[in-house]
Formats: C-alpha cells, sequence, structure tokens
C-alpha cells in the first residue's frame, strides 16, 4: 500500500456540479445565479455584516462601556496558599523569585496576597500588594510584609 494508491471508498464520492459548461449540463445559461444583480456577476463578494441595504446589527445595537488600558491585573495568592508553602519548605522569606520556582506566579505576574485562611508562621513576605486582613494576619503571626 502506498499513498499514491489511496483513493476513496466505491460510491462515498460525489462529482462536484461542473457549472456554466452548456445548456446540456442543465445548469448553462445563468449558471445558476439567476437573472441580473450584483450577485450574478463575476466579482461580486457582499461586505462582512451586510444587510441588504437595512441598518447592520453594529450599527443598530449602541456602543458602551470601555476598557481602562491603565487596569494593573494581580496575580491573587492567599493566606492558606502561603502557610503550606512556609511549612513544607522551611523558609522564612516568601520573596518573588521563590513563589516563581515554586510555580505559583509567572515572571511578568504582580502578586497580591489576599486573607483567605490563616497564616501561623512568622514569615517575611515580598509582594506588590496585600489586602488589609492579609497584612494584619502576617503582623499579627509575627511576619512582615514588604511592598516590591
Amino acid at each position: 500500500m502506498y499513498l499514491s494508491s489511496l483513493k476513496p471508498a466505491e460510491g462515498s464520492v460525489k462529482t462536484r456540479k461542473r457549472i456554466g459548461r452548456g445548456t446540456g449540463s442543465g445548469r448553462g445559461g445563468t449558471s445558476t445565479r439567476g437573472h441580473k444583480g450584483a450577485k450574478s456577476r463575476s466579482g461580486y463578494s457582499q461586505k462582512a455584516g451586510f444587510e441588504g441595504g437595512q441598518m447592520p446589527l453594529q450599527r443598530r445595537v449602541p456602543k458602551f462601556g470601555f476598557k481602562n488600558f491603565n487596569r494593573v491585573e494581580f496575580k491573587a495568592i492567599n493566606l492558606d496558599v502561603l502557610q503550606s508553602l512556609a511549612e513544607s519548605t522551611n523558609e522564612t522569606v516568601l520573596n518573588f523569585d521563590f513563589l516563581k520556582s515554586h510555580g505559583l506566579v509567572s515572571k511578568n505576574d504582580k502578586v497580591k496576597v489576599l486573607g483567605r485562611g490563616e497564616i501561623s508562621k512568622a514569615v517575611e513576605i515580598h509582594a506588590h500588594a496585600f489586602s488589609k486582613t492579609a497584612s494584619e494576619s502576617i503582623e499579627k503571626a509575627g511576619g512582615k510584609t514588604v511592598a516590591l
């Protein structure tokens, strides 16, 4: 068996309509395009969103809202995650490189520590932002928050 010898199963492939090949084909004359009008001409292509002259949807529906291009997206990390990480590694300083090496953040992420869970170990945490509850919990446990 060779690639050149492959062919479809018997009767599985329809032969295509040969349009515009004379009146004997049954599709001669207008070649299934109807009579006159833009759609019967060669070179016709309808613009995307054209609705036959009716006001198109993208112009009927009003615009609203906006995207703030100055928005800062943070990668959220909760206290319970940091607690389990600190316990398993016995680290006292959890900085960005440490979080990156453990797969919690990517190199371009900005980190925000959120207050879900408890932290009992005194650790120094380096992040771009802290929620109020997270920073209170860290300092209550004897730790330290360092903003990057």
